[in-house]
């Protein structure tokens, strides 16, 4: 979605994957694009195996059934924190350990909306000690987000970013979009645009991803 005149419009967009290949042009809730920030920052690690022993045969045909991207290259994701809802803060370095999933989401975004019942299924049947999952609302007003929320009842992690600063961090350019980081704290693979997370091979990539 694009800002004019204070009102926001749906648009239909070409998504850029964040690993500078180019994508299928596909129907999304689209946000203005973002600045030159980085997602991640390379930081490949000699004594690490290849990234094609790291992921398992498991969570390689998990993603390919989802249809997810992984990056080019072994990436490090930049630390942030991001404030909640009720107040509190949420540091993604607190997390490393553990398989941590990023959504990026706006309540004004019909996709997005279809697209949390499905998160939260898969984040209720996944071990809450190996799996984090935060959603990252880029809602201007934080209160329609807090509204939204009461009505809904999810249990994962909401953060707050409506100045679109982790958005753009992320590269960002339409919504839903998501980023699983792995136990190491590397960005292991993304979805851009909205998945059904509550499937055999969401599962089975969370619990390959765990190990």
């Amino acid at each position: 979605m694009r800002i004019r005149g204070g009102r926001l419009t749906i648009v239909l967009g070409t998504l850029v994957a964040l690993t500078g290949i180019a994508l299928a042009t596909m129907t999304r809730s689209t946000i203005p694009p973002p600045d030159s920030s980085k997602v991640v920052t390379a930081r490949p690690n000699p004594e690490s195996p290849s990234r094609d022993r790291v992921v398992s045969t498991e969570v390689q045909k998990a993603m390919k059934e989802l249809d997810l991207i992984r990056p080019v290259q072994p990436k490090l994701a930049e630390d942030f924190t991001l404030k909640k809802p009720d107040g509190a803060i949420f540091r993604l370095s607190e997390h490393r350990g553990k398989v941590v999933f990023i959504n990026f989401w706006a309540t004004w975004c019909p996709p997005c909306r279809e697209e949390m019942p499905a998160m939260e299924r898969l984040f209720r049947q996944s071990q809450k000690d190996s799996l984090v999952m935060l959603a990252v609302s880029v809602d201007a007003d934080p209160t329609v987000v807090t509204q939204f929320l009461k009505e809904q009842r999810f249990t994962f992690a909401v953060g707050l970013d409506p100045k679109m600063e982790l958005a753009n961090t992320y590269g960002v350019r339409a919504l839903p979009a998501s980023f699983l980081v792995d136990r190491q704290g590397y960005l292991a693979t993304l979805a851009l645009g909205p998945r059904s997370w509550d499937t055999r091979a969401a599962r089975a990539l969370v619990e390959g991803m765990s190990r």
